[in-house]
């Protein structure tokens, strides 16, 4: 009876087991589904920035790359100046960080910590304006900046991007702010700290894994803008994804050399992403000290 009892009672158990087993088995096939169906873009855009470029426009493309070339990317930085643009997009988009992360973080505070009057029509203001499209905005920009003499300038096209931009950082710290206790920062007043004092020692250090995501999201939305840009800015001031429309001409769309040109503008987003996944790991951990 008693083996009898034992078997009964592994039997169950490695039922019991399988069933978890099979559930990760089908979590970890969804995730790489969605991981190949979100990377084949960008595997393909590889691929055709390395073949040559008469399999580029082949009519039964292949999957897998038909030969091994550099010549597209020579291509890109002779076809018009590559280091112009990209050098432009860099300035306006760090640009747009700083100040939005720093206005936005000013704003944030002041929303979700101090009461004043017309706090809520702030709040549903700010949500308002992430709802207009971009496109209904170019014309009413177009005549702003061109009476504030800002047409075709860098400063301009900064200024711009922070009207869609600064909304979107205010709510999203705001929503980190609201989730850090005041009592901390209280208990750090009555230890002696000023309310600054308070802010930058307690606050600022639980925040800035918010803000380092935040920064991301606006430097990727400033570095990836075409519609502005393009409306904006004249070809000797172009950004980088302006940049990209001189591989299409009256003879057509070269599209290998476009694609190895996107390639490269894709570097300065994957090396940020390299150095914000330590960043963010470290802002967590000194948070969690801090607090």
């Amino acid at each position: 009876m008693s083996a009898v009892a034992t078997s009964g009672r592994t039997s169950a158990a490695g039922r019991k087991s399988s069933g978890p087993r099979k559930s990760k088995l089908g979590w970890n096939v969804l995730g790489l589904l969605v991981f190949a169906i979100a990377g084949f873009p960008v595997y393909w855009m590889l691929n055709t920035a390395i073949k040559p470029s008469k399999d580029a426009i082949d009519s039964d493309p292949s999957l897998f790359p038909t030969g091994f070339t550099l010549d597209n990317f020579r291509r890109a930085l002779d076809i018009a100046d590559f280091w112009g643009p990209v050098g432009r997009s860099l300035i306006v988009s760090l640009s747009v960080v700083v100040i939005g992360i720093v206005v936005g973080m000013l704003a944030a505070l002041a929303i979700s910590r101090f009461a004043f009057r017309g706090r809520k029509a702030v709040i549903v203001g700010i949500l308002a304006v992430q709802m207009v499209p971009l496109v209904a905005m170019i014309i009413p920009i177009f005549l702003l900046l061109n009476d504030l003499g800002q047409y075709d300038k860098l400063s301009g096209l900064i200024i711009t991007y922070l009207t869609f931009i600064l909304p979107f950082t205010v709510w999203t710290l705001r929503g980190f702010i609201v989730n850090i206790p005041k009592e901390l920062e209280e208990a750090a007043m009555v230890d002696g700290c000023s309310r600054t004092g308070a802010f930058i020692r307690v606050v600022f250090p639980l925040l800035a894994p918010g803000m380092v995501a935040t920064s991301v999201y606006a430097f990727i939305q400033a570095w990836n803008e075409y519609l502005y840009a393009l409306m904006l800015l004249s070809q000797q001031n172009q950004t980088a994804t302006v940049w990209l429309g001189n591989f299409t001409t009256k003879h057509g769309t070269e599209y290998a050399p476009m694609m190895a040109g996107s390639t490269m503008m894709a570097v300065p987003i994957v090396v940020l992403f390299l150095l914000v996944q330590r960043k963010m790991a470290a802002g967590l951990t000194a948070g969690a000290v801090k607090g």
